[in-house]
């Protein structure tokens, strides 16, 4: 399984924090929650949003933005507004001096804003994704990814958006898988895009040789790789590949193997009834004993220490 693959089978919501929000200017919404990811979808209207990084973006009907947590954006009727509301960890709504100010903007079920019938209609959603081989792959990603509504034809945002709103058995349910879907078609395409965005480790997935090889460590990183094996696959020299593949992915290929060896192995150790010693034979290390030395070395933690942590978080 390659990186995209990895990254899109991923997602899974529970619960995710959805709402249907209109609005008519001035307004400006913080979205400070520090989830993973945050989407938004323009169903009606227009909006700006502004990260910490890059100019700020313009959305209309039918663009999707996902942005990047934990770093907050800024979604406004034009940039540099100084934010109404801000939504901040828990789902907790505030005025910028700290006021509760989510009764005044709800507007039934899911929906909010500061006017039913506002130019502007747009879906939020934060996302928790968990576990370290997505994060891993989640920041890989760009700040924030925009799609315009004419290069990404789905009919799931005006699904959602006639869903959210809805009050039925087992909904919530139904939001989920909604939202997993309609994220992942977002990142399909994006992940897809020829654009120059596309760079350093979705990037290299097209690169006929960096791909290859991130191919073979994804599909088998309990093989014994070793530099000249895996050039030997690849039918580049050594040093072609080492060269290559640092330039493209970031880091030499034997250094991403170890990181995403101890990743999966970050995961599958807080997975019931399962050993230290069967998860290092499953992700490449001899013993266990050798999985801890590296996972001690790398993460300043025994993977005792990390099931313990994960577990009562």
């Amino acid at each position: 399984m390659d990186a995209l693959a990895r990254l899109l089978d991923a997602p899974r919501g529970r619960d995710a924090y959805l709402l249907r929000a209109s609005l008519t200017p001035p307004w400006s919404v913080r979205l400070a929650d520090e989830s993973p990811l945050g989407l938004i979808a323009v169903v009606r209207g227009s909006a700006w949003i502004e990260g910490d990084e890059g100019a700020p973006l313009e959305l209309h009907a039918g663009d999707v933005a996902v942005a990047r947590g934990p770093a907050a954006v800024v979604m406004s009727h034009e940039p540099g507004i100084r934010p109404d509301v801000v939504i901040l960890p828990g789902m907790r709504v505030q005025s910028p001096d700290g006021r509760d100010v989510h009764d005044e903007w709800s507007l039934g079920l899911r929906a909010w804003g500061n006017d039913p019938d506002g130019p502007t209609t747009m879906l939020m959603g934060c996302y928790q994704v968990r576990g370290e081989v997505t994060q891993r792959l989640l920041s890989a990603l760009p700040p924030v990814i925009h799609l315009r509504g004419a290069d990404f034809d789905t009919p799931f945002i005006s699904i959602l958006a006639d869903e959210i709103v809805r009050d039925a058995p087992g909904q919530s349910a139904v939001l989920d898988r909604l939202f997993d879907v309609l994220l992942v078609a977002v990142l399909r395409a994006w992940l897809t895009h020829e654009g120059p965005e596309r760079t350093g480790l979705y990037g290299a997935q097209s690169d006929r040789i960096v791909g290859h090889a991130l191919r073979l460590l994804h599909e088998d990183p309990a093989y014994p790789w070793t530099i000249a094996e895996l050039a030997a696959r690849v039918r580049v020299s050594r040093a072609a590949l080492a060269r290559r593949f640092s330039k493209l992915v970031g880091e030499p290929p034997m250094t991403y193997l170890s990181g995403w060896r101890l990743a999966l192995a970050a995961d599958r150790l807080i997975q019931p009834n399962v050993t230290i010693e069967a998860v290092a034979r499953e992700v490449g290390y001899s013993s266990g004993f050798a999985l801890s030395a590296a996972f001690k070395r790398e993460r300043g933690m025994s993977p005792k220490e990390h099931r313990a942590r994960s577990l009562a978080s």
